[in-house]
């Protein structure tokens, strides 16, 4: 349920705050992604991979688990962003390498593009798709956060688990508006929108259960499910997150978010 509320719920209210404003600010948006991630990368660093560390099976193994997780989102946001920033118009040789606006973050931009020039419906289908699987690139290791620290804490939601739940639910709150008002802004009706924006959040769950029942198996698996999460965590943060707030906001406030969020996260977990 908690799981269920930080995905579907935070990124549908982020869809119905789209529908009702139709725009957002970059610079609010920006500070809100640095300083989630800030907490974040405070919760993965001292909590979640301290705790994988403490299962005793060996430090190769946690790193080699972090690793992967870093490796594996990489190298499928490189494959979709490959596939799909060529179809966009404004993104070329010039554009930067990461993204500076959540519509290209999450490729909503890719759906318009398709929209746009009034594309066949099979070809807006699977644009569709690269959408919902960019948003799942995101979502599911967030989602796995939330399950491996549920695991750790022999199935009693933790501090950690329900603090990465709630900050999840509030980072997944732009990303639903970066969702939502792209498609309405393609002419889709506002109720339509919001249901499918809240079905992004799904992928949410689906990381909670595998992280939870991965975590399940034993110490070996409890350290390859916390060590995988805080990667794949880890790449979202450093490789999504904070380039992009820093693009949106050309400023030093997002740096300093940032180090805001660790702070505030290093008070949640110690307090």
């Amino acid at each position: 349920m908690t799981t269920f509320i930080a995905g579907v719920v935070g990124t549908g209210l982020g869809g119905l705050i789209g529908a009702v404003l139709q725009k957002n600010s970059n610079r609010v948006v920006s500070l809100l992604l640095s300083f989630a991630g800030g907490v974040m990368l405070s919760v993965v660093c001292f909590d979640l991979v301290t705790e994988a560390i403490e299962t005793n099976v060996g430090v190769l193994v946690v790193i080699g688990a972090i690793a992967l997780g870093v490796a594996v989102i990489y190298i499928l946001n490189y494959l979709i962003d490959r596939k799909t920033n060529p179809e966009v118009p404004h993104i070329d040789e010039n554009h930067p390498q990461t993204a500076d606006d959540l519509d290209e973050l999450i490729h909503s931009d890719h759906l318009n593009a398709h929209a746009a020039r009034k594309d066949s419906k099979f070809s807006l289908f699977v644009a569709g798709i690269v959408m919902a699987s960019a948003i799942a690139l995101h979502n599911v290791p967030e989602g796995m956060t939330i399950g491996a620290s549920y695991a750790s804490s022999d199935g009693v939601m933790g501090k950690a688990a329900l603090v990465l739940a709630i900050l999840i639910g509030l980072h997944n709150i732009p990303e639903g508006m970066a969702v939502s008002v792209p498609l309405i802004s393609g002419s889709m009706k506002k109720p339509k929108a919001i249901l499918i924006t809240a079905l992004s959040g799904v992928p949410t769950i689906v990381g909670a259960l595998l992280g939870y029942l991965l975590g399940e198996i034993g110490a070996l698996g409890l350290a390859l499910s916390l060590g995988f999460a805080s990667g794949a965590m880890l790449y979202v943060v450093f490789g999504e997150i904070l380039p992009q707030a820093i693009l949106m906001y050309h400023s030093k406030l997002p740096a300093f978010s940032a180090i805001v969020g660790m702070l505030v996260g290093l008070f949640i977990i110690f307090f």
